[in-house]
């Protein structure tokens, strides 16, 4: 896959297939799109662009982009796409300028002038320009004076999946990773580097390694314990993950600590990623380490079960 972080670099192209809209999580109903997207330029003898924004538009044009979290990060997203065989990904730098160009100017100027589309592959509900102004009835209608064709994905084969990134969210926000692997096609992840904590793990059995996710606009799923893969050094080992305050021992910023299983190593400032395989238990306030302990062995126990599967 050929990257353009902006639209300085890319030259226009010979027989261009393009979709285009921000794609947060790659889900299930985004990868309806993409396999359309990839076969029609297949059938074309075509090339798939996928033009795509950075950052997500809510954080320039919306009021509630402080409480906005997303699904996958940049380097997440593209990783997905490229998996999902686009070709070439355009990714647009989202401004208050670029916010305000109609969807005259976004066709002509963009899908026309920079790419040279020749068919654009769109969902039902896909929206361009200035406030949302153009959409696939507005191209349909002036498709020949733009030299391209447009081709809508009906909204039951987008809908048959019953996903959107919003529902994602919701399922994450409330611990339900399990929802949320079934419609993103796949497990949900975190990212980061091991940071040092209180090491109070260590005193108790259970040393654990702290993450601070590399992304602070990442959605991390409710507080909680879980059972995770951690994917680390070209390693795929078992743990638990506990997201939360730690009450018991009065913590007062939330963490995320995995004690990772059958391992003894000082990972310290190094990556590693979580991916999410079950929801265990809410957090809770022990009555002191002894019972908090005789929790975590019980944790630990269904973890590691159910890992096996």
């Amino acid at each position: 896959m050929i990257i353009y972080r902006g639209l300085n670099d890319i030259q226009p192209l010979t027989n261009a297939v393009v979709t285009s809209g921000t794609f947060d999580g790659v889900h299930r109903g985004h990868q309806t799109i993409l396999a359309r997207l990839t076969e029609v330029a297949k059938q074309s003898n075509g090339e798939s662009v996928l033009i795509t924004y950075w950052p997500h538009p809510r954080t320039v044009v919306a009021n509630d982009s402080p409480n906005l979290k997303l699904l996958t990060t940049l380097d997440e997203k593209i990783e997905l796409l490229d998996q999902a065989g686009v070709e070439h990904l355009v990714i647009i730098p989202f401004t208050r300028s670029f916010s305000q160009l109609t969807s005259e100017e976004y066709i002509r100027q963009i899908l026309i002038d920079k790419i040279g589309t020749k068919k654009l592959v769109i969902g039902y509900d896909h929206r361009f320009g200035r406030d949302r102004e153009g959409g696939f009835e507005y191209i349909r209608a002036h498709q020949s004076e733009y030299g391209f064709e447009v081709e809508e994905i009906p909204r039951q084969d987008v809908e048959a999946v019953g996903v959107s990134s919003s529902r994602i969210r919701g399922a994450l926000n409330e611990g339900n990773v399990h929802t949320a692997s079934q419609l993103l096609g796949r497990a949900y992840n975190l990212t980061g580097t091991i940071i040092k904590g209180r090491q109070l793990g260590r005193t108790i059995g259970f040393p654990t390694a702290n993450m601070q996710v590399d992304d602070p606009m990442k959605l991390i799923p409710a507080n909680g314990v879980y059972a995770v893969d951690v994917l680390y050094a070209d390693q795929t080992l078992g743990g638990m993950l506990n997201i939360g305050f730690r009450p018991t021992v009065a913590g007062t910023n939330q963490t995320i600590e995995t004690y990772i299983f059958d391992f003894d190593k000082d990972i310290y400032g190094e990556h590693m990623t979580l991916r999410f395989r079950e929801f265990l238990r809410p957090e809770q306030k022990f009555d002191g380490l002894p019972a908090l302990v005789e929790q975590l062995k019980r944790d630990e126990e269904a973890a590691r079960n159910i890992l096996k599967e």
